[in-house]
């Protein structure tokens, strides 16, 4: 395989920035490819199977842009997609998981607090994580709906997003919680208000820079990372209307992005917003 093609990394919607953004400082010479399927987040309230359908759409799509390598950038997708994702796509496949085991070694009060969404708490692969680490610590994982749809309007500071953040933030410093885990990869563009929230007494730690680090290893070990010392592109793509997405994009990567659109039969239109 061409070391020189593009890694896919792919979330919901804009979620997967926070993690992008780490791959992109680690690795920036690498070509990158990002699809934030807006169209149809959040996913945290679908199904199993259309989670599924919606992940394999992308990753058929990442085919087609030739890519070398494919993160999941989302919890939901990996709790819902990736086991059968990886039975049917023989390349290198990073997904998530939250930053459990981690925490748990770094708590002095023995108590972390994990926020996802539903469907990643309910997933049979959080189930296993969970039960992994519950013999160490105690973990209070609470959901947080609603967060999500806030992140994906780019609404990151406002009256509504402090008050739902603090209505999953009580339940956790009432508990004496040290860690804070971010299930979510739209969470991190939160976690200045959550540290604001909750003090400084409490870390708050996400699986991004964790992710960057696995795929870099994973390059090196195919020996598929990139030979150059140019700078990588970053290409964006969105299922919705540039209009919709691209202001958001471009806020939350912190630059001007140019963003096409995938569209549902894959053509791709460039988006002139």
């Amino acid at each position: 395989m061409n070391s020189q093609k593009p890694i896919g990394v792919f979330d919901s919607g804009v979620g997967g920035l926070s993690v992008l953004r780490e791959i992109h400082q680690l690795l920036p010479h690498e070509n990158l490819v990002y699809v934030a399927d807006s169209e149809h987040a959040p996913y945290g309230d679908k199904s199993q199977e259309f989670i599924l359908s919606r992940s394999t759409a992308i990753f058929e799509f990442f085919m087609r842009q030739s890519v070398k390598a494919i993160v999941v950038a989302c919890n939901t997708a990996t709790a819902a997609a990736v086991k059968e994702l990886r039975t049917r796509y023989d390349l290198p496949l990073v997904a998530l998981e939250p930053a459990i085991k981690p925490a748990s070694e770094q708590t002095q009060t023995g108590v972390i607090g994990v926020l996802a969404t539903s469907r990643t708490i309910q997933s049979n692969n959080f189930q296993i994580l969970f039960n992994r680490f519950a013999h160490q610590v105690k973990i209070i994982a609470q959901a947080c709906p609603g967060l999500v749809d806030q992140v994906e309007q780019g609404d990151l500071d406002s009256r509504k997003t402090r008050q739902l953040l603090w209505q999953y933030l009580a339940p956790l410093v009432e508990q004496q919680v040290d860690i804070i885990v971010l299930g979510c990869t739209h969470y991190p563009f939160l976690a200045p208000i959550i540290r604001e929230l909750t003090g400084n007494h409490i870390k708050v730690i996400d699986s991004g820079p964790a992710i960057a680090r696995r795929l870099a290893h994973l390059l090196e070990m195919q020996d598929l990372h990139a030979k150059t010392q140019h700078p990588g592109s970053v290409v964006f793509y969105s299922s919705a209307k540039a209009q919709k997405t691209h202001k958001v994009i471009s806020a939350l990567w912190g630059s001007p992005v140019s963003l096409e659109c995938m569209t549902e039969d894959s053509q791709l239109l460039t988006a002139r917003a």
